[in-house]
């Protein structure tokens, strides 16, 4: 009796495994398991059975595989269970791939291509080398090659999205099965196709045409019987493309063997292959060598790779000596302590006192500071040196001795307190608030804590509201200058300087003459007497003289600070108007000529002092001929000033039925 196995689900996509919870993914995972362990213990006749009824296993293998090399194994989760269907899966694929009639779908290209980069070229090499070997699997690579040197013939005419995507897969296979690079570059149309492509500018895929073209080439030289004539006829080809592409308009370096030899290490690959075999190289040689020259200058050599190297930290088991050494360092921090406060003492005699008082620095320098060592010490060589060599001795019968403290010890306020006792009341503490519930409200509601108000009296009594802080606006530093009342000799020296410049300036307003640089300037009495004068000699009154015609500001400054008005005035002339002395008062010709005409007058009178003897007041007594004169020349000069003869101007106002304001 036969047993049916049930059917496989298949494995699904991103979106669909996405909505699937954990709990539910760890079962289909343990299902797949189950089912995979279940077909691998059939034999080879029940296992054709139900792969030619049952589809669903080379449906799940397909989809598995698609999957895994897709997204990475990381999709399985990290399960025990996950790492056995990874395992199952490689085996049971292996299995299917050695049976005699291998499912078609099996040997696709897609399939072989994902098979080797979901297990790594080093677990599918074998398997897919014997597989690409069948006629449904070179079936399938002679359908893809066939549709890929359309493509590539095609250009930007055709799908270069469909393209890359379709060379991406097949760079898998055709890095692991040598077989495969052979089967590509059989002829030389898909080579050429490669080549023409690499004319789109299209940056993606051109760096997958390069890695394919790279991949195929050095595919020829691996294997159990390398192709080296084919590769050399290849490397040929590649030759009279690059010469045929330097003949054209486009530039040299954007040839597509330019850029394989330039960023792919094809030739040196193939150079070193070539050594190490028992082929001869006298053919290929001078191709690498043209091959070379289409190099791209300034990119031909490839960075070092770093070498990250372990660094020693130290962290080695701690021997004795180590300890010794920690020792010893700690040793000398503490002599170079005491030795700063006692340079006259020697290293070896303050190791001395060390070990005296038990490495204690504070005893050693209190028992120095009070003259207070001991008679043995007292009397030794306070000048003896410590010997570079010397060790402590190695005990293992004394008693171990408690660590030297590495810093001072620190004191603060809080020393010696209830919390540094370990005594205070646990009433007292608290983590966070004492009050959480504690609003602000409750605190000023509140008054247990608040002062008192015969506290506040007292405060208020002790202070004093006359009692200023002290202004110090007008002090020397915040004026920005500085008073020298403390120094009078300082005093002294500025006024003399002040004396000696007003003379020499008096002396330069006087006679600038007298500062002149000869000899008979210098000899004359003016000089002498301006010499006796400022205590100076005939250079520094010249010097001071050159300085002066050289700033003129300085010259406006010493006018001001030496000018002969000291700002004090005198008398105040009045500015009131008067008559003058010699006027008659009734009526005297020229009397009202001179109304305004003082100098010192406000205004210039009603006739703006143009009587000048024409005529008498229009305001003098009626009747007489000077007064109605000066009253006709006073109605006839109105039109020509602002008013406009205003009492004609009323007239017609009140004519026009006006009436006074």
């Amino acid at each position: 009796m036969t047993t049916t196995l049930p059917s496989f689900a298949p494995f699904p996509e991103a979106p669909w495994r996405d909505r699937i919870v954990p709990n539910e993914w760890e079962i289909c995972i343990s299902t797949w398991l189950a089912l995979t362990e279940a077909y691998l213990s059939l034999s080879e006749k029940d296992l054709l059975r139900h792969i030619k009824q049952d589809e669903s296993i080379t449906s799940f293998q397909s989809t598995f595989v698609k999957e895994v090399a897709a997204s990475g194994s990381n999709i399985l989760g990290a399960s025990k269970t996950a790492t056995s269907l990874l395992r199952q899966s490689f085996l049971f694929s292996s299995r299917l791939l050695r049976l005699s009639s291998t499912p078609s779908q099996l040997l696709s290209w897609q399939f072989l291509s994902d098979f080797t980069r979901a297990h790594g070229k080093k677990n599918a090499a074998q398997l897919v080398q014997l597989a690409c070997q069948k006629p449904a699997a070179e079936a399938s690579l002679q359908a893809i090659k066939k549709s890929l040197i359309q493509s590539l013939d095609s250009g930007i005419k055709g799908d270069m999205t469909i393209l890359e995507m379709h060379l991406k897969r097949l760079n898998h296979l055709i890095h692991t099965s040598p077989h495969v690079a052979d089967f590509f570059l059989v002829g030389s149309d898909f080579l050429d196709g490669l080549v023409t492509c690499f004319r789109v500018m299209n940056p993606p895929l051109r760096k997958t045409i390069i890695t394919t073209t790279y991949l195929c080439l050095i595919g020829l030289t691996e294997g159990d019987s390398p192709k080296y004539s084919m590769l050399a006829d290849q490397l040929y080809s590649l030759k009279a493309a690059a010469e045929a592409h330097k003949a054209t308009i486009h530039h040299v370096n954007d040839s597509m063997v330019a850029e394989l030899v330039t960023v792919t290490p094809i030739l040196k690959q193939v150079q070193n292959r070539l050594e190490h075999s028992d082929a001869g190289i006298t053919r290929i040689r001078p191709v690498i060598t043209a091959l070379e020259g289409y190099r791209k200058p300034g990119t031909g050599t490839r960075p070092k790779r770093l070498i990250k190297r372990k660094v020693d930290k130290g962290k080695n088991i701690m021997t004795e000596d180590d300890q010794l050494g920690e020792m010893r360092v700690h040793r000398m921090s503490q002599i170079s302590q005491i030795q700063d406060l006692f340079p006259e003492l020697g290293s070896g005699f303050v190791s001395q006192l060390l070990d005296e008082y038990g490495d204690n620095t504070e005893q050693v320098i209190a028992h120095l500071l009070e003259d207070s060592l001991p008679s043995h010490l007292a009397k030794a060589d306070r000048t003896r040196e410590l010997s570079p060599e010397r060790t402590r001795k190695k005990s293992h019968d004394m008693a171990p001795r408690s660590t030297p403290p590495q810093v001072p010890i620190r004191h603060n306020a809080f020393d010696d307190d209830e919390l540094d006792q370990l005594t205070v009341d646990t009433s007292k503490l608290h983590f966070g608030k004492r009050n959480p519930g504690r609003t602000t409200d409750d605190i000023l509601n509140d008054r247990s804590s608040a002062p008192k108000m015969a506290a506040i009296l007292s405060a208020l009594s002790a202070f004093d509201a006359d009692d200023d802080e002290r202004d110090d606006t007008y002090d020397a530093v915040d004026a920005g200058f500085i008073v020298d009342d403390g120094h009078p000799e300082v005093a002294e020296d500025q006024k003399r300087k002040d004396a000696n410049e007003e003379t020499l300036f008096r002396a330069y307003q006087a006679n600038p003459k007298s500062f002149e640089r000869d000899a008979a300037t210098r000899r004359s009495d003016a000089r002498n007497r301006l010499k006796q004068e400022s205590g100076m000699t005939d250079e520094a009154i010249e010097g001071w003289a050159v300085m002066l015609s050289r700033a003129p500001h300085q010259m406006k400054q010493l006018e001001a600070k030496y000018s002969a008005f000291s700002g004090g005035q005198r008398t105040l002339e009045s500015t009131a108007w008067r008559a003058p002395a010699n006027q008659e008062s009734d009526g005297e010709p020229g009397g009202s000529s001179q109304r305004g005409s003082n100098d010192r007058g406000r205004g210039r009178g009603r006739g703006r002092g143009r009587g000048g003897g024409r005529g008498g007041n229009a305001a003098g007594p009626a009747g007489e001929k000077e007064t109605e004169n000066a009253r006709k020349h006073k109605e006839a000069n109105k039109g020509s000033r602002a008013n406009h003869n205003r009492r004609d101007q009323r007239a017609r106002k009140m004519a026009r039925g006006g009436f006074p304001g």
